[in-house]
C-alpha cells in the first residue's frame, strides 16, 4: 500500500479495529438467538439451559485453540500472516455455521470461528503495538477495544431487528453477516506490510528498515530518524537475544529481566477481565435481564441492546483519558466501580420489587461504564506493552489463551449459577473486583508512554513486586531509557575502535 506516515499507522489501526470489530460481533450474535422461543429453538428442538450455554462457551474453546496455536507457532509465522490466517479461518466457520442443520454442526462452526479469532486476538495487538509510537499506542490499542463494542451493538440490534422475521434468515442472516467483516479484515491485512521489529527479529533487517521508514515518513532506510530507531531496536533485539536461540524456559526465568513475572502479569490481567463479571452481562444480558431480574424477553432484547450502546460510548473515554492518566489508575477506577455497582444491584434485587429491579437494571447500565474506562481496553494492551519483543507474540497469545478459557468457565457457570442462587452471583463478582485493586497497585507497572524497547528495564529494581510498590505511580523506568543503551553500546564500540587503532599503530612501530 502506498501510504506513509500517519496515514499508514491509521490503515494498520483500521485493518486491527476490522479484527476487533469482527470479534465483537461475534461474541454478541448468538445472545440473541439462544434462549427463545423463535426459528433457532425450533430447528434445534429447543435446547435446555446447559446446551444454550454450551453453545455460547463452546465458541471460547475455540479460541482458546487459537491462541494455543499462535503461542507455538505464531512468531515464526508474522504478525500479517497469523492475521490473514484467522480472516481465512473464520470465513470457513461461518460457512459451517450458517449451514448448520444439528447441534454437532453447530458445535463444530463455533470451534472453528472462535479458533479463527483466537488467532487474531492474540496478533492483532501485537500488530498494533509494534507499528506505532509510545504516545499514541494506548489510544489506537483502545480504539480497537472500542470497535469491538461497535460489533457487540452491530449484532445485538441486528439480532433484535430478525427476531420479527420467520423462517430460517431469522438466525442464519445475524450469523452468516460475519462472513463480511472477515472479507474485509483479509483484503486490508494482506496489502499492509507487516511489523518492523517482527521483520528485524527475523534476519530480515533491511525490510524492517524500509518500513520503518515508512511508518516515520522519510524518504529513505538511510535517514537518521530511521538510522536511530533501527539502532534502538537492534540493540533492545540483542540484549533479549544474548543467551541464544529461544527456548520455552526463557518463559520462566526471573532476574532483571523477569520474564516470568511478565508473563504472569499478561495472564493475571486477563483473568482479572474475565472475572469482573464482564461476560455475564455481555454474552448473556438478555437471559440476566430475563431469569434475574424477571423481565419481559422483548424487554430483555430491547435493554440488552442499550446496555450494548452504553457500553460502546463508555468504551471512547479511554481514547483521551489512557496516555494521559495511565493504565494502572484507569484499572483500579473501573474494578472499584464495578464492585460498588455490583454490591448495589445485590442489595436492590434482595429486595424483590419491581421497582428495586429496575434500579438494579440502573446498575448493569453502570457497571458498563465504568467496564468501558478500564477492564475493556487495558487487558488488550497491556500484554503487547508488558512484554519484550523476543516473547511479546508468545506472551500476547499464552494471555489470550487464559481470557478465553476464563471467558469459557464464566459463561458456562453463569446460567446454572442464576438458576440456582439468582442475584446473589453479583456478590461474587462484587468481591473478584474488589480484590483487584490492590494487586493492580502492588504488582502492575505503569507503561504509559514508554517505548516497547524502554520496556526491557521495567523490572530491573527487582524485589517481590519489581519494584512497583516503591516507585511513585509505578513507573519504574524512565522514558527513553533505550536511548542510553544505545549510547553505552556505541561509546563501547568506539573504544573497541580506538584500541585496535593503537595497536595497528604499534605494530606500525
Amino acid at each position: 500500500m502506498p501510504l506513509r506516515g500517519k496515514y499508514l499507522v491509521w490503515a494498520i489501526t483500521a485493518c486491527c479495529c476490522q479484527g476487533f470489530l469482527l470479534l465483537g460481533y461475534d461474541q454478541g450474535v448468538m445472545s440473541g438467538i439462544i434462549g427463545a422461543d423463535n426459528q433457532f429453538g425450533k430447528d434445534f428442538n429447543s435446547p435446555d439451559p446447559t446446551t444454550q450455554g454450551t453453545i455460547v462457551a463452546i465458541y471460547d474453546i475455540g479460541c482458546a485453540i487459537g491462541s494455543l496455536i499462535t503461542f507455538l507457532w505464531g512468531e515464526d509465522i508474522g504478525r500479517k500472516r497469523m492475521i490473514m490466517a484467522g480472516a481465512a479461518t473464520m470465513l470457513v466457520g461461518t460457512a459451517i455455521l450458517t449451514s448448520s442443520t444439528t447441534l454437532a454442526q453447530l458445535y463444530v462452526g463455533r470451534i472453528v470461528t472462535g479458533i479463527g479469532n483466537g488467532f487474531n486476538s492474540s496478533s492483532i495487538p501485537v500488530y498494533q503495538s509494534e507499528t506505532c509510537g509510545g504516545m499514541v499506542r494506548g489510544a489506537l490499542v483502545c480504539l480497537n477495544s472500542t470497535v469491538t463494542i461497535i460489533g457487540l451493538v452491530i449484532a445485538y440490534w441486528l439480532d433484535y431487528g430478525m427476531s420479527f422475521v420467520d423462517g430460517p434468515a431469522q438466525w442464519r442472516l445475524p450469523i452468516g453477516f460475519q462472513a463480511f467483516f472477515a472479507l474485509c479484515l483479509l483484503f486490508q491485512v494482506a496489502v499492509l506490510p507487516d511489523s518492523p521489529r517482527w521483520c528485524m527479529a527475523h534476519g530480515r533487517g533491511e525490510e524492517g528498515a524500509r518500513i520503518l521508514a515508512q511508518l516515520e515518513d522519510r524518504d529513505s532506510p538511510e535517514h537518521p530518524d530511521v538510522v536511530a530507531k533501527r539502532k534502538e531496536i537492534e540493540v533492545s533485539l540483542a540484549q533479549e537475544s544474548a543467551g541464544g536461540p529461544f527456548r520455552y524456559r526463557e518463559l520462566l526465568h526471573g532476574g532483571p529481566l523477569g520474564n516470568f513475572r511478565r508473563i504472569c502479569l499478561c495472564i493475571g490481567v486477563n483473568v482479572m477481565q474475565q472475572f469482573t463479571g464482564a461476560n455475564m452481562i455481555n454474552y448473556l444480558a438478555p437471559v440476566v435481564y430475563q431469569n434475574t431480574m424477571g423481565l419481559s424477553r422483548n424487554l430483555s432484547l430491547i435493554l440488552g441492546g442499550f446496555t450494548a450502546v452504553t457500553y460502546m460510548l463508555a468504551s471512547f473515554i479511554p481514547l483521551w483519558t489512557v496516555d494521559r492518566f495511565g493504565r494502572r489508575v484507569l484499572l483500579m477506577t473501573s474494578a472499584s466501580g464495578l464492585s460498588l455497582c455490583f454490591i448495589l444491584a445485590s442489595i436492590l434485587l434482595s429486595i424483590g420489587t419491581k421497582g428495586a429491579a429496575y434500579g438494579a437494571t440502573a446498575m448493569v447500565f453502570i457497571f458498563q461504564i465504568f467496564l468501558g474506562i478500564g477492564y475493556l481496553p487495558i487487558p488488550w494492551l497491556y500484554p503487547a506493552e508488558i512484554t519484550t519483543t523476543r516473547i511479546r507474540a508468545r506472551g500476547s497469545a499464552i494471555s489470550s489463551f487464559f481470557n478465553w478459557m476464563c471467558v469459557f468457565a464464566v459463561v458456562e457457570m453463569t446460567p446454572p449459577a442464576i438458576a440456582n442462587i439468582n442475584w446473589r452471583v453479583f456478590i461474587i463478582f462484587a468481591i473478584f473486583n474488589a480484590l483487584w485493586v490492590p494487586l493492580v497497585y502492588i504488582f502492575f507497572p505503569e507503561t504509559e508512554g514508554l517505548e516497547l524497547e524502554d520496556v526491557d528495564h521495567i523490572f530491573e529494581k527487582g524485589g517481590i513486586t519489581g519494584g512497583v510498590w516503591s516507585s511513585p505511580g509505578g513507573r519504574t523506568v524512565e522514558r527513553r531509557r533505550i536511548a542510553r543503551d544505545v549510547e553505552d553500546v556505541e561509546s563501547n564500540e568506539k573504544g573497541v575502535d580506538v584500541r585496535v587503532d593503537e595497536s595497528r599503530g604499534k605494530g606500525d612501530d
